[in-house]
């Protein structure tokens, strides 16, 4: 089988080699051509078929819509793939209208763009892994389990997340899964959120949900457990009279979903909090139970000592001590008298005259 041909244009060099190198990080079998104009990737398009353009708008001479109906004149099996810096109306309805499969603003959402073109290219998805379709519906693994509560509530797509945003399992695709990896990460930073808020208020961590409705297709984001989330998407589902349901079928496979997990090996709980549950407060303190009586006391002495006045302390150690010495190697007449270097009380002192 012929390697995909990728054409990526930009006169940006250090953009070409960002693009190229990362494509390169799929370990896909792909043969990258690079150009810095429109005018070079014609030439290179003349000798060999591109599968693939990845073009920046706006280029010295022809814009990227020019060179992409050029090549596609030649070639109209080719897919597009259009990266631009441009904000106006006028230039992004273009670029819609044009007919490319995808549309990155700069920067670069550099995971949605690499599953982009693995979509695109028909390669095995290694960004976003596709859903196996030819799992039976009454299976309960992870796949099966996801297809039954799709066909439920009646969604475009449910995912399983893992609170990093990666997808463990998926059945069916969101409306517009241009930025897929994008939505999930921010999805689950949400997710995330709503675990400490649910910890701040001595919450159960799983009895909170989010609900996210635009026009013609929602969201509905539910927890499995501390580390994943179930992700529902479709029209009509933050409705009123849908959403609850939506949330029950969600929250009653919660159960089977960490079931799977778990007979696969995959933790559903994070380590630390394991040890929280099966130590109790010993274990978050990390102190053994014992000792947490001697922290209290130890606690109530320093109090103690933070409330003693200073000059109060000086002047009872001056009374049962006596004075310090200035320096570490002398000391006081009284002491000197006491250990015999000093003449007592009552002596004359020496005439230093008859020396």
């Amino acid at each position: 089988m012929a390697k995909p041909r990728v054409l990526i244009v930009d006169d940006q060099r250090d953009i070409l080699r960002f693009l190229h190198t990362a494509l390169e990080t799929l370990g896909h079998d792909l043969e990258l051509h690079d150009a810095p104009s429109g005018e070079e990737a014609l030439l290179m398009a003349t000798t060999r078929k591109m599968d693939l353009l990845i073009s920046d708008y706006k280029l010295p001479g022809m814009t990227g819509v020019e060179l992409m109906a050029k090549l596609r004149s030649r070639n109209p099996d080719m897919k597009s793939i259009l990266i631009t810096a441009m904000t106006d109306k006028r230039t992004r309805d273009e670029m819609r209208n044009a007919g490319a499969l995808a549309l990155f603003d700069k920067p670069i959402p550099l995971a949605d763009f690499l599953d982009m073109v693995e979509r695109t290219l028909g390669l095995k998805q290694t960004i976003s892994p596709k859903e196996d379709e030819t799992v039976d519906p009454n299976d309960k693994s992870l796949s099966g389990l996801l297809a039954s509560l799709r066909k439920k509530i009646n969604a475009g797509a449910v995912y399983l997340l893992s609170d990093r945003g990666r997808v463990m399992e998926r059945a069916g695709d969101l409306e517009d899964n241009d930025m897929e990896v994008s939505l999930f990460s921010a999805v689950m930073a949400i997710f995330s959120a709503g675990q400490k808020v649910a910890r701040f208020m001595r919450m159960d961590d799983l009895s909170h949900y989010h609900v996210f409705a635009s026009e013609g297709y929602d969201l509905v984001v539910l927890p499995i457990s501390s580390l994943y989330a179930l992700v529902a998407g479709g029209p009509n589902l933050a409705r009123r009279d849908q959403v609850l349901q939506a949330v029950d079928a969600m929250a009653a496979v919660r159960h089977d979903i960490e079931r799977s997990l778990k007979s696969i090996g995959v933790p559903t709980v994070r380590a630390e909090q394991k040890e929280e549950l099966s130590a109790g407060v010993s274990a978050t303190l990390n102190v053994p139970t014992q000792d947490i009586a001697s922290l209290f006391a130890q606690q109530a002495e320093v109090k103690k000592l933070a409330t003693v006045d200073a000059n109060a302390f000086w002047d009872e150690a001056v009374e049962k001590h006596g004075n310090p010495p200035l320096k570490a190697d002398h000391i006081s007449f009284e002491q000197a008298q006491k250990l015999g270097l000093a003449p007592s009380k009552g002596t004359k002192p020496l005439d230093q005259s008859k020396k």
